[in-house]
């Protein structure tokens, strides 16, 4: 079982490196596949040393090898982000077929937090897709009828959809169209879990963001990160939290 999970690690990390790359160029309305990877300042071509997840970052001290500009942090940060997520869904729900939904679900919540901390945009390209694929798969693969995933979905979509009318653009298009893809993974109760959760740490945290001069009162903070947690909190752990609060509160 070791050997697995170094290989899912080290997959994960590889898979991150490549999401850090696809952020970038979706935002960038670039092509993914070429030009191959190079220094956005001096365009040198990135040599197999300098691809290395995280370890490239810290051996180079988070420098270009050939300019010695300063790399962004947001390259480990969405390579460790990867590596973390993809491994706690393996190690929660193990090589069952549910992990076929968990995966592309994992895949859409770190890619729109890549796009989401860079520029507070989480697009179409990466929700659409999803949507579509989860709704292929949840029709053969869940412990729920599809109907049963496909309310999840519309549960997520108008949640959203509500806040961000009442908000006046609260929300954006691209949170709803995410928590869509997400309420087909998880079904309606941890849906509105999922929200739940994230609206909580995303206030905690923006407290003290605010408190700590972090960031300034009213300046808007990306939503995609607490997402993400609130998210596989609540579809991997959902059932636990749902039965400690129904025995505390009866």
């Amino acid at each position: 079982m070791l050997a697995i999970d170094i290989i899912v690690i080290i997959l994960a990390l590889t898979f991150g490196s490549f999401f850090n790359v696809v952020a970038i160029r979706l935002l960038k309305k670039e092509s993914i596949s070429y030009p191959p990877s190079h220094c956005p300042n001096c365009k040198h071509r990135l040599g197999a040393l300098d691809l290395i997840p995280l370890f490239s970052y810290i051996l180079l001290g988070g420098r270009c090898r050939y300019c010695r500009v300063k790399i962004s942090y947001l390259y480990p940060v969405g390579e460790g982000l990867t590596a973390v997520t993809i491994f706690i869904v393996y190690k929660t729900i193990g090589l069952t077929p549910e992990l076929l939904p968990a995966f592309i679900l994992s895949i859409t919540l770190v890619l729109a937090v890549l796009t989401d901390i860079r520029e507070k945009l989480i697009l179409d390209v990466i929700t659409l897709p999803s949507i579509v694929l989860l709704l292929i798969i949840r029709m053969f693969i869940g412990g729920q009828p599809f109907l049963f995933y496909l309310l999840g979905g519309a549960v997520g979509f108008g949640l959203l959809l509500l806040i961000a009318i009442v908000s006046k653009g609260g929300m954006g298009g691209g949170d709803i169209k995410l928590y869509a893809a997400i309420g087909l993974a998880l079904g309606p109760i941890q849906t509105i879990m999922s929200l739940v959760l994230a609206s909580l740490f995303g206030a905690v945290i923006g407290i003290v963001f605010i408190s700590t001069g972090l960031v300034k009162r009213k300046e808007p903070i990306a939503f995609g990160p607490f997402i993400l947690i609130g998210t596989l909190v609540a579809y991997l752990y959902g059932n636990q939290i749902w039965e400690w609060y129904l025995g505390f509160i009866m």
